[in-house]
């Protein structure tokens, strides 16, 4: 590398203390928010935009219009409301004139917002004893801006404690045009001419100084693309390297039992279930390792699915085994495999931890017999003691309830078994390509024939004793039904029924001639256990629980649950509490109880009239952000730090070509074209392919 190239790469990796404008406390601040370079600095983005170049004068608002107003706080306080609300209310002034701002149930806001200070405001025009301005957004400019922000779009960055957005912005702005001459443009020109996006310093010139709102989400744009194509490109490789190595169990498709199996099901597949259990069956019968995630709304029928794997490699002579995250979930699936398999002359094996240690034992012995063997069990498949003679293939329900390590024990556990990870969290066929690219994907989206569609309704709180009356009604026709609650029990911050509250409520009161039980996450597991197994045997009429159900067995005759304080949960939350009803022949119902506002209103409605999963979870999505989604799948791929695969769907598509075409003409990125992308991806992600981890 020549001096001229090395340059530039000194600049940027300045330490942050040694900017100027930067102490030693400063820079321990900007390390908390991951800042340590001046290359961090550069690629420390705004979160949002605030437009000051629309700016309107105070004395020029009319009722009912949207506007935004800079104006400098003469008084404030904090008021009560008849209702025991708290209200800040602020009166903010500029040249032309005066309004009251007011933010209902935020009184915190008085220790931030001073006398002196300016504000940039938006949001709606309401009379309310005169003229009120009520914030949807809002900056404090602080006492030394004095104005000048109007004409500017302000960039809003993510700030710490003892770093405010200001003081980031100004460290920023000062070496701004410093920085930029050293930023290396990666991007081959090809992939800039398809995209037609900015090259990268022009990108994040738009980002911190932007002359538009427009502007700067088109510099964000080209950012997102490049974290997006990352992803794709890192993915890819491991994938490639992985499959190098994936020499795995080649089966033969005998049509034998999987033939007889589909030929005594009482119904048919869907297409679904078709297009899937072939996309398996080609993998397994392939000379690489299947290495397959199943992914499927609440009830699409997944376990049938994976039942036709485990059947493949019966077939084969070897053995399978099916990995469940609870015990009671790990006997649902050994009672269907039995009733399933019984015709078919095959008895699996239980194996969990509650066994008895001489059940455990003939378990264990008929695991290492070496003909094919179907075992079901939970992580004691993966403890020590536990061996397979000849296994096949593995398959991890709720996948993302076991520990990386846990899924790759079971893995170990045979000669390269085939892996099948199966999941009920509905995530959108795009997103899982993006997510999970290290992984062929295969998707459950028809609902199976005789499974009843739920009603769901949201009511009121004056609709409460309607509602248990029609609880009783179901009770009395001899059906089961659930009570859930977003808490456990009482909070003084959030002024919610908690389920323990209510269970006594219920118990003591309406329901104190049924059988009322009560479950949560604090309970002992042996006696979650025993409260579930008691409902699923109809020894409980009505249960009172928090979202443990959520991922649950089967209870075909509960038919009603009653969801309370429905806007304290995620949308596919509330599907997939939901899906523990409607699992029988008998129609079920969904009832959200609460007074909830207008935009808890608007939300919910995606629940109410669809109950396509991954509609929901597309909605979830945009609405809430991918919050903790990947889980443990972050452990060797760079975060998302500006892309959002589910709002940059369209980036997400064009980048996922781009990787396989760039990668399919240069596999390890060394032509010249390609080094520059090929050093970024070194620089910026480290050991990202090493540390990226399969499943």
């Amino acid at each position: 590398m020549t001096s001229a190239e090395r340059t530039p790469r000194r600049v940027l990796d300045t330490p942050i203390t040694f900017l100027k404008g930067v102490g030693e406390r400063r820079a321990e601040a900007f390390r908390r928010l991951g800042v340590l370079s001046a290359r961090d600095l550069l690629f420390h983005i705004p979160h949002r935009y605030e437009d000051a170049s629309t700016v309107r004068r105070i004395s020029s608002l009319r009722i009912g219009e949207d506007a935004t107003v800079i104006g400098t706080v003469i008084s404030k306080g904090v008021l009560p409301t008849r209702k025991g609300l708290r209200v800040f209310q602020a009166v903010v002034q500029d040249a032309s004139g005066l309004i009251e701002a007011s933010w209902p149930g935020q009184p915190f806001l008085d220790r931030s917002i001073d006398k002196g200070d300016v504000l940039l405001l938006s949001g709606a025009v309401r009379f309310f004893h005169g003229r009120q301005l009520m914030p949807r957004e809002f900056v404090n400019l602080g006492a030394e801006d004095g104005g000048t922000a109007e004409g500017r779009v302000l960039a809003v960055y993510p700030a710490t404690e003892g770093l405010s957005f200001k003081q980031i912005r100004a460290v920023i702005e000062k070496h701004l045009d410093t920085l930029l001459p050293a930023v290396e443009e990666y991007l081959p020109a090809e992939i800039l001419r398809e995209t037609g996006l900015p090259g990268l310093q022009e990108a994040l010139r738009r980002v911190h100084r932007p002359a538009s709102v427009a502007e700067a989400h088109s510099g964000r744009s080209r950012l997102a693309y490049d974290e997006l194509l990352c992803v794709q490109l890192l993915q890819r490789r491991a994938n490639a390297l992985a499959r190098q190595a994936r020499r795995g169990i080649t089966f033969v498709n005998r049509r034998d039992l999987t033939s007889r199996l589909k030929a005594s099901l009482p119904w048919p597949l869907t297409g679904a279930q078709v297009r899937a259990t072939r996309e398996i069956v080609a993998d397994m019968t392939s000379p690489l390792r299947m290495h397959r995630l199943l992914q499927g709304d609440v009830g699409s029928g997944k376990t049938i699915v994976a039942l036709f794997a485990c059947c493949l490699a019966l077939e084969n002579g070897f053995q399978a085994a099916v990995m469940a995250p609870t015990e009671l979930l790990a006997e649902q699936h050994f009672r269907t495999f039995s009733q399933l398999l019984g015709p078919l002359g095959i008895e699996p094996v239980l194996l969990v931890g509650s066994m008895t240690a001489k059940a455990r034992r003939a378990a264990a012995a008929r695991l290492m017999e070496a003909g094919p063997v179907l075992v079901v069990g939970t992580h004691a498949l993966v403890q020590e003691g536990t061996e397979f003679a000849r296994l096949g293939l593995a398959v991890i329900d709720e996948q993302h309830r076991f520990g990386v390590e846990q899924r790759a024990t079971l893995g170990e556990k045979g000669q390269a078994p085939a892996i099948l990870l199966m999941s009920a969290t509905p995530i959108p066929r795009s997103l899982a390509l993006t997510l999970y690219g290290d992984l062929d994907v295969s998707v459950l989206d028809e609902r199976p024939p005789g499974r009843q569609p739920v009603t769901t309704a949201l009511r009121p709180e004056s609709g409460r004793e309607r509602v248990f009356e029609f609880v009783e009604q179901q009770l009395s026709a001899g059906r089961q039904a659930y009570v859930v609650y977003p808490l456990i029990e009482e909070s003084d911050k959030i002024d919610l029924k908690a389920a323990t509250t209510a269970f006594e409520t219920l118990a003591r009161g309406r329901f104190t001639h049924r059988r009322v039980a009560l479950l949560h996450g604090r309970l002992p597991a042996e006696e979650k256990d025993a409260v579930m197994r008691a409902f699923r045997d109809g020894a409980v009429d009505l249960l009172v629980s928090t979202t443990v159900i959520e991922v649950g067995i089967d209870v075909p005759n509960a038919t009603v649950m009653v969801i309370e304080h429905p806007e304290r949960f995620g949308l596919a939350q509330l599907h997939q509490l939901r899906g523990r009803v409607g699992r029988g022949a008998d129609e079920s119902f969904c009832l959200l109880l609460g007074d909830v506002g207008t935009e808890s209103r608007e939300r919910l409605r995606h629940v109410i009239e669809t109950e396509d999963g991954f509609e929901i979870a597309r909605a979830d999505l945009l609405l809430r952000g991918m919050g903790d989604l990947l889980g443990e799948r972050q452990s060797g791929l760079p975060a998302f730090k500006i892309a959002d695969p589910v709002r940059d769907e369209l980036l997400s598509e064009l980048a996922r070509d781009a990787a396989e075409r760039l990668l399919k003409a240069d596999p390890t990125l060394s032509a010249l074209a390609h080094r520059a992308l090929q050093r970024m991806l070194t620089t910026r992600y480290g050991r990202a392919l090493e540390l990226f981890r399969v499943g």
